[in-house]
């Protein structure tokens, strides 16, 4: 097809650029000749003669056709990044006179849907009866995170002072989040028993910052890396050989909240998220909640007897 001669022959100098010029690796010029043969054929095939005929609703186009054969989303931005590079190569040599592939956009890549354990899952994990003081210490941290629902930086740079005056039997602990913005948080009963137990041990070690919270077996503030490793150790001592991190309890604790009660704006004011939209990936998992919904709502939802 002569079309795609033509059109082929600005790639190959574009290559060459890249190789001389940039320096670029072998494999990336592979990838980038690659992206562009897919779409130097498909515009040939569209009747494209010339790159200087190229637009942004023939690129639309491309787009619409990717996605009805199924291609992949990061397949898709990885041609159009490869298309914008290209077209500004031809525009710095006046093949073009703007490039019209920076006028469309990629379709979004969907978000992924937070991974979390079941109820009796953290029951398991959590159920064990430390035999020593850094037991009592990992316990109380892995209730916590659990129980409020926090982000493991949240947990490390809790102070003494963040469990106010007379606030430990009521069982509310004040969290810096993100930004420096603080909320006060419930945590359970379960959580406050194993957090007064690790108070009164922690008198016991060395006070290197007696202000953290959470200490080290050197007195020190515990790093995010340190609790990581703590939880996955203990959640292989417990049999569970998954890559268990901190935060799967922390999504763990959004959907079962959520499930159990409806209320997106209070699981939103528990997690310290900024917008609903960041909270509503939970609402994937609200079955329990739907199906009752269903069940009182729907006239014929349940058998009659």
């Amino acid at each position: 097809m002569a079309e795609s001669i033509e059109l082929e022959r600005l790639v190959d100098r574009f290559i060459d650029y890249l190789q001389g010029s940039r320096g670029y690796a072998t494999h990336t010029l592979t990838q980038y000749r690659r992206q562009l043969g897919v779409i130097t054929q498909a515009l040939a095939s569209q009747g494209l003669q010339q790159w200087s005929e190229l637009t942004a609703r023939a690129i639309e186009g491309l787009v619409v056709s990717w996605r009805r054969q199924e291609i992949g989303i990061p397949s898709i931005h990885q041609r159009l990044a490869a298309l914008r590079s290209f077209c500004d190569y031809l525009g710095e040599r006046g093949e073009l006179q703007h490039n019209p592939a920076k006028l469309v956009q990629a379709p979004k890549q969907g978000r992924r849907l937070p991974k979390n354990m079941d109820v009796d899952g953290v029951a398991h994990l959590l159920d064990e009866e430390p035999d020593d003081e850094l037991g009592v210490r990992d316990r109380s941290m892995f209730e916590l995170i659990y129980s409020a629902g926090l982000r493991v930086s949240e947990l490390v740079s809790l102070n003494l002072s963040d469990i106010p005056t007379g606030r430990l039997a009521t069982h509310e602990l004040r969290v810096t989040g993100k930004g420096g913005k603080t909320r006060i948080v419930p945590y359970g009963a379960e959580a406050g028993l194993w957090l007064k137990l690790w108070i009164a041990t922690r008198k016991n070690w060395p006070q290197t910052e007696p202000e953290a919270l959470f200490l080290s077996q050197r007195g020190r503030r515990l790093s995010v890396r340190s609790v990581q490793l703590r939880l996955k150790q203990w959640a292989l001592r417990r049999g569970i050989s998954d890559n268990l991190h901190p935060h799967k309890l922390r999504h763990s604790f959004a959907s079962h909240m959520l499930e159990s009660s409806g209320d997106l704006r209070a699981v939103q004011e528990l997690l310290g998220h900024a917008n609903l939209s960041t909270t509503q990936v939970y609402t994937h998992l609200d079955f329990q909640h739907l199906a009752g919904v269903y069940d009182n709502a729907h006239p014929r939802a349940k058998k009659k007897p």
